[in-house]
């Protein structure tokens, strides 16, 4: 019985966790994985909250792999296909309010 009863707790307590982790948006887990020394949970949460303000799903994902490969940033910045320019003026607005709204 108190093994149940101790099943039941910890799955209480993981489930909050369980429950951030599995609705952290694509900046966000790019962030957390990234490995660089500032990003923490509080500082990519607050990144992810940005993106969602200034960037459509299709750009949060493309923006995410700059974390992973930061040389796709400067393809996408050099490119001179038009969706990429419209891009990177998206990107770039949401990078200053990152900046702007998460910096602490």
């Amino acid at each position: 019985m108190n093994r149940h009863i101790l099943c039941a707790a910890l799955a209480v307590l993981a489930l909050p966790v369980m429950t951030s982790v599995a609705s952290a948006g694509p900046i966000e887990r790019a962030c957390l994985s990234s490995g660089r020394d500032a990003a923490n949970r509080s500082v990519c949460s607050c990144i992810q909250q940005v993106a969602d303000m200034t960037l459509r799903g299709t750009d949060q994902r493309k923006a995410a792999v700059f974390f992973r490969d930061p040389d796709k940033a400067q393809d996408t910045f050099l490119s001179k296909r038009n969706a990429d320019d419209a891009f990177w003026e998206r990107y770039k607005n949401f990078g200053a309010t990152a900046e702007a709204y998460c910096a602490g």
